[in-house]
């Protein structure tokens, strides 16, 4: 690593333990342990591996009454953007499995496209909303810049418009148009309705399947009004 890159590394690391509170070695020291161990099944295994370098009950202290400061953390992402990145950011749903915890509170069905229950993508667990900085380049480098927690009764077109309306303030004022990537998960409609007059433009996949209908062009004499024209079918060419 060139010197460039390793002071901007220790500066970003500096910056993120400004950010912890009470019990920020511990927590910050879990958050190596984190970045340089594969799959971690519980958190025992956390406190026995080599980065790990405290007692094994400082872990779960450290869980139980460690301070983090969300906004902090956040602003520093998005301080530290990609490195001639554009501004596109890819706004999506990440599911944590927790099929088998059962006493798991606000646990919800939802899609997962690697794991199934009973022949269907879908899995119980827990959902995160996501805004990650992606660009044009063929690479697999993402700079994730916002989280949260999707709880069962919230709706994930106002939550994914939440985070943007909260990130928008913290780009450059001299920044070009921001762009937002969504997956056919989300509804069009309802982002460009709870995000109004918002500075930003939106990307959205549609559905294979999507019909949309045009404006009545004639009414009938007698009976119900039309309130649909001609439909159209994504998947259907000769609509």
């Amino acid at each position: 690593m060139d010197k460039a890159h390793l002071a901007s590394l220790t500066t970003l690391r500096a910056m993120s333990y400004a950010a912890f509170g009470r019990r920020r070695d511990a927590l910050v020291e879990l958050c190596d342990t984190l970045l340089t161990t594969g799959p971690v099944p519980s958190l025992p295994v956390l406190s026995i591996q080599l980065q790990h370098q405290r007692r094994w009950g400082s872990l779960y202290d450290a869980l139980a009454v460690g301070q983090i400061s969300s906004p902090a953390l956040e602003q520093l992402l998005a301080s530290h953007p990609l490195a001639g990145g554009e501004p596109i950011y890819a706004v999506d749903v990440s599911v944590w499995a927790r099929c088998d915890a059962e006493t798991s509170p606000e646990r919800g069905m939802y899609y997962h496209s690697l794991r199934h229950s009973a022949g269907q993508p879908v899995v119980a667990g827990w959902a995160y909303s996501w805004i990650a900085q992606v660009g044009f380049a063929q690479e697999s480098w993402a700079a994730p810049l916002r989280v949260r927690r999707l709880r069962p009764h919230e709706n994930a077109n106002a939550v994914a418009a939440e985070q943007i309306a909260a990130f928008l303030p913290q780009l450059p004022a001299d920044s070009s148009l921001p762009w937002f990537l969504f997956d056919a998960g989300y509804d069009p409609v309802q982002l460009t309705q709870a995000l109004g007059e918002t500075p930003a433009a939106m990307l959205v996949r549609l559905r294979s399947g999507r019909c949309f209908y045009a404006d009545p062009t004639t009414q009938p004499r007698t009976g119900r009004p039309r309130r649909h024209g001609h439909k159209f079918v994504c998947d259907a060419p000769q609509t």
